[in-house]
């Protein structure tokens, strides 16, 4: 079969790779019938994130058709299309059982203290070879696809496996309770959901930071109050737009992928903020950064950390899903504490939201699918890879059709 293979920073191929087979009682084999190019991916191939093992099939977002199923799977029938968790929990240990399928004592196996199991990634998280292919094992399958109903199409499902439960999960993270004002920190595929979960949850008023203008626009279209950071100083804006308090969450959507204004109103104020760092390169990301940016890691607090801390208000609260590498160790804690804030974060327990989600697209509630931009077949797959790696305008969200 065909899959998309990491060999190294910067190095993913399009490979013919044995077929996947059944290994435990618990596995099924599903057809995917749509994977996600996920914001997650581009920090393997850049380097950002480290630890990859080579061969490794990328990965974590998928649709698909139940081709076979071990002796353990009990829930699930040769034909049934399903949406993929990308998180992967066993359902027997204490974690499971509480929800927190995204830290289970059994999935991962570096053993039950290594933390989050998801396919596609690092060697600390398994690895377990990722989605970006003909065909998958699914481990666990007795519990992490979620069956799919007809009417729900691929498209819409597709945001489900990670993109719309990780944005319903900062949300819940930040605390977002009814009249509250939220800062979203990045307009991209998380942060569009983070958008729409944050008005779903209660918020009154949403605000959105980024730097590209067709993600703004389309945060516009979800009711979100826009600040290009090219233009203008985001925390200026931000104090601002609340009468000088700030606001009452943050929902950090980008992690380590922001990157300092390169001029204007806002490259002043972080030039001001960050000292020296600027004129340095992270030794988090390699020079194969294709950005040719400073990542802000390491050393120093990153941009969006450091924005999250200074336009929430006092005692507020700040929930972080972005992405960050376990080698950044800086965080502004020293104001954030002064503020009495509260700051959460984590990977996503996608299963525990799926469900719940699924009835909203079911029922026609909302339309997941107005986030997607591209739709690639897979002989294509590496072109979509480099220009979402490009964030060329219109790129939000990109979807792989084997």
């Amino acid at each position: 079969m065909k899959a998309v293979v990491w060999h190294g920073v910067g190095d993913i191929r399009l490979d013919d790779v044995p077929d996947p087979t059944i290994q435990d009682p618990t596995d099924a084999i599903v057809e995917i019938t749509a994977s996600g190019i996920c914001g997650t991916d581009l920090h393997f191939v850049r380097g950002t994130m480290s630890g990859m093992v080579e061969g490794t099939i990328l990965g974590h977002e998928a649709v698909g058709v139940v081709r076979e199923t071990g002796p353990g799977v009990r829930n699930l029938r040769a034909g049934d299309r399903v949406v993929i968790p990308s998180t992967v929990g066993c359902g027997v240990c204490s974690y499971c059982r509480a929800g927190y399928y995204a830290q289970c004592d059994n999935a991962n196996p570096n053993g039950p203290s290594a933390g989050t199991c998801f396919f596609g990634g690092p060697q600390t998280t398994g690895p377990v070879d990722g989605l970006q292919a003909q065909y998958a094992r699914i481990p666990f399958a007795h519990v992490g696809p979620v069956w799919l109903p007809p009417e729900v199409t691929d498209d819409q499902a597709i945001l489900l496996s990670d993109i719309y439960p990780t944005a319903w999960f900062g949300a819940r993270l930040a605390e977002v309770e009814p009249g509250d004002t939220v800062l979203v920190l990045g307009a991209g595929p998380v942060g569009q959901f983070a958008i729409t979960s944050a008005f779903q949850q209660g918020a009154g008023r949403v605000l959105v930071v980024d730097g590209i203008a067709s993600r703004l626009d389309q945060a516009r279209g979800r009711g979100a109050e826009a600040i290009d950071f090219n233009a203008e100083d985001p925390v200026a804006v931000v104090q601002e737009l609340t009468g000088g308090i700030g606001v009452d969450r943050v929902i950090d959507a980008v992690g380590v992928d922001a990157q300092r204004p390169k001029s204007g109103p806002a490259a002043e104020a972080a030039e001001q903020q960050a000292g020296t760092f600027d004129q340095e390169r992270s030794q988090v990301a390699p020079e194969q950064n294709p950005q040719g940016g400073t990542w802000v890691a390491g050393d120093a607090p990153g941009q969006a950390a450091q924005w999250a801390v200074q336009a929430v208000a006092k005692a507020g609260t700040i929930g972080i899903i972005g992405v960050y590498p376990p080698e950044m160790t800086s965080y502004p804690i020293g104001a954030a504490m002064n503020k009495n804030l509260t700051v959460k974060m984590g990977n996503c327990n996608h299963r525990r939201y799926i469900p719940q989600l699924l009835d909203l697209v079911r029922t026609g509630a909302i339309d997941p699918s107005t986030v997607l931009t591209q739709v690639e077949d897979m002989p294509s797959v590496l072109d979509a890879y480099e220009t979402f790696d490009r964030r060329e305008s219109g790129w939000t969200k990109a979807v792989v059709a084997p």
